[in-house]
């Protein structure tokens, strides 16, 4: 059958060949007036050819960039896309490239869904290592898209195992309050600086005392997310003081370590002897929790507690046209008092 003018041709190699046919087109003229061919790709059949071609013609693709695999791919977002990301979330997505290097040399196009499923369900990890791995899929796919190399994304159609049931509790007022009583002890003031201003660990120890302004009473920081990142939180009043101490301490950090940075080993380790003396049985993130139960329990907006949080607003309407002031946010902080 004869092809349309313009559309293209498939023609057949010589030699024993795996993919013994070209698929090509006439893209142009030369000064001479010879053809300049495309070179499309290669099939095991004609009818392959043919389908690569029609595709190709429905749809145009760069062809030089629809030559690079995987690893060529990847290195490729390291360098353009990566650096935007939060650092947490990039260490996890670089880390979860390695379950799929096992596709590394394969043209990134001639991926399709069941393999980059294999990555997730052969890894042998946990929920949050195969969450990473799908979303790393996810994050090349739209760089993909943006390349030209693919006109359809296979990772929408990825699975992973769900996260389990959170085993984290807030602490509870009787805890708060026996904080409060012992607030002298080392470290204590840290947990409760941690339980009234819902900071992350990593948040907290990266704070300098240049991030905190007594006069207006807020702290900036974050580092995770795009809504965490650059945050203000409103310094409650309860703690305050606390802050004012640590202030007074005159190192570049707020919570720091002998001038320096207290380190997540150090802080680890004071979070345990502080705990082991109370007697109180939580993790540093149930901070986290505890500042967010008791901002809901006092009928705090929803918007300012994600804005405090670093949280995305879940609806669009908060989401995007949602704006909250600092005075606002400290007005929904101060409702979460003391008994």
């Amino acid at each position: 059958m004869r092809l349309p003018n313009g559309f293209g041709s498939v023609a057949k190699l010589s030699g024993r060949r795996r993919r013994p046919y070209i698929v090509k087109k006439t893209v142009g003229w030369n000064e001479k007036g010879h053809p300049i061919i495309l070179i499309i790709g290669y099939a095991t059949t004609r009818e392959e050819g043919l389908r690569l071609l029609a595709a190709y013609n429905h749809d145009p693709w760069d062809v030089n960039m629809a030559k690079l695999n995987l690893q060529e791919l990847f290195d490729l977002w390291l360098e353009k896309k990566a650096p935007k990301l939060g650092e947490s979330n990039r260490i996890a997505l670089c880390s979860a490239y390695r379950y799929c290097q096992r596709f590394g040399r394969l043209p990134y196009r001639s991926l399709r869904a069941y393999q980059m499923q294999e990555c997730i369900d052969h890894c042998g990890r946990g929920y949050s290592t195969q969450a990473a791995i799908k979303n790393l899929w996810r994050h090349l796919d739209r760089f993909a898209l943006e390349l030209d190399i693919l006109n359809r994304s296979y990772s929408v159609l990825l699975t992973s195992e769900p996260a389990p049931p959170t085993t984290r509790n807030r602490f509870s007022d009787a805890e708060i309050d026996q904080l409060w009583e012992n607030c002298a002890h080392p470290f204590v003031d840290v947990v409760l600086i941690l339980i009234y201003s819902g900071w992350r660990i990593g948040e907290l120890l990266n704070m300098k005392t240049t991030d905190v302004d007594l006069h207006e009473r807020t702290m900036r920081g974050g580092n995770k997310t795009k809504a965490g990142k650059n945050r203000v939180v409103p310094i409650h009043s309860l703690i305050f003081p606390l802050v004012q101490r640590r202030m007074k301490e005159g190192g570049e950090y707020l919570v720091g370590w002998q001038g320096g940075r207290l380190s997540t080993t150090q802080f680890r380790t004071q979070w345990k002897a502080a705990m082991g003396s109370l007697k109180i049985s939580k993790t540093p993130h149930e901070c986290r929790h505890t500042f967010e139960s008791l901002l809901d329990s006092a009928g705090a907006n929803r918007k300012c507690i994600d804005m405090m949080m670093g949280h995305v607003s879940k609806d669009t309407g908060n989401r995007i046209y949602n704006h909250k002031t600092v005075d606002e946010l400290r007005r929904n902080l101060e409702l979460v008092t003391r008994n």
